[in-house]
């Protein structure tokens, strides 16, 4: 009689261990961007990473073009656990977790080594811990998507006098809203999904992304101007549901999380090989005219200086710029 009651309790306990820790799975990935793209680009690695380290026992699915909702809408979701894992641009995970905004101020990074040193610092350690307090969610990789370019159907623009005038579409962030004012633009928030057919109806004269994401989104066909801006280096994170991550075994943890590593690894690589291409095509198959900002040091002014004061708290403080600042030898505020 003891041994039954013994074999059925060990029975129970077994139960809720695979209740718990899934033997497989295929998890679901909300990707914003469309096909082609950086973000998706690093949904492809990780899960073909977490796929071999797993021995084909955990996938994903992706979903790209915002299937599965906004950025900002998965960011809940993930947080909820009612989704598995979403790529967001950082400036869309940072209402949920304002320290994030730290990587999303006007002319924080110069350049691409800058946002990669950045990455592979503490710094990135401690606002991973900190989105996972403030948002619960987990940042399990990063896509570098490359600087934030401008585009628009009306004419070239070289200068923030050109700027004037122009209607552009901004994603409903403040730290990016306010940026566009600093420049003497008033911006319009259209939700990402509508932005194409915002552009093509000229609701908006324009927008801003990066390069691999005007590729992704046809945006081409119905901008014919980009000017090269530097004000914003998109970092976007790859977000896990934490109730999914506590779940797994330490083994499937570990594998989740170099997964995550070479997947960034890999991004990097990517964007770096790719972005000069895209560029290309963009211009001998759709026929856009590339500018080069004249004055991008007032950019730089105007930006820093009507725009950064207002985040300091949000961002964790001017220590926290400061320590940005001085892991990149740049003269601290």
């Amino acid at each position: 009689m003891q041994k039954t009651k013994l074999i059925k309790a060990l029975s129970l306990t077994a139960g809720l261990v695979l209740s718990t820790s899934a033997l497989s799975a295929t998890w679901k990935m909300a990707v914003g961007d469309g096909g082609g793209s950086a973000q998706e680009e690093l949904g492809i690695k990780f899960s073909e990473v977490l796929a071999e380290k797993t021995n084909d026992k955990f996938k994903t699915t992706i979903f790209v073009n915002g299937q599965l909702g906004s950025e900002q809408a998965t960011v809940n979701d993930v947080a909820l656990g009612t989704l598995d894992m979403s790529i967001i641009a950082a400036n869309n995970l940072a209402p949920f977790s304002p320290s994030v905004g730290l990587l999303s101020l006007p002319y924080i990074f110069e350049d691409i080594d800058q946002a990669e040193k950045v990455i592979n610092s503490d710094i990135e350690k401690r606002l991973t811990e900190t989105t996972l307090k403030q948002a619960n969610v987990r940042i399990v990789a990063w896509s570098y998507s490359g600087f934030r370019m401008l585009t628009n159907s009306k004419r070239p623009v070289k200068n923030l006098d050109d700027l004037k005038g122009l209607f552009i579409r901004v994603p409903k962030s403040d730290l990016i809203i306010k940026t566009y004012q600093s420049f003497g633009v008033n911006p319009t928030p259209v939700a990402w999904s509508e932005t194409f057919t915002a552009l093509q109806q000229q609701v908006v004269d324009g927008q801003e992304t990066p390069y691999a994401a005007i590729h992704s989104m046809k945006f081409a066909e119905i901008q014919k101007y980009l000017t090269e801006t530097h004000y914003l280096f998109a970092l976007e994170p790859l977000i896990m549901s934490e109730s999914l991550f506590q779940d797994q075994s330490k083994e499937v943890q570990a594998a989740i999380l170099e997964a995550g590593k070479a997947a960034t690894e890999h991004s990097l690589a990517w964007i770096k090989e790719q972005e000069g291409s895209i560029k290309a095509e963009l211009v001998s198959k759709y026929g856009m005219e590339i500018d080069q900002l004249e004055d991008e040091a007032e950019w730089v002014k105007k930006a820093q200086a009507g725009v950064w004061p207002e985040f300091y708290e949000q961002v964790g403080g001017k220590d926290k710029i400061n320590e940005l600042l001085g892991l990149l030898g740049r003269d601290k505020i």
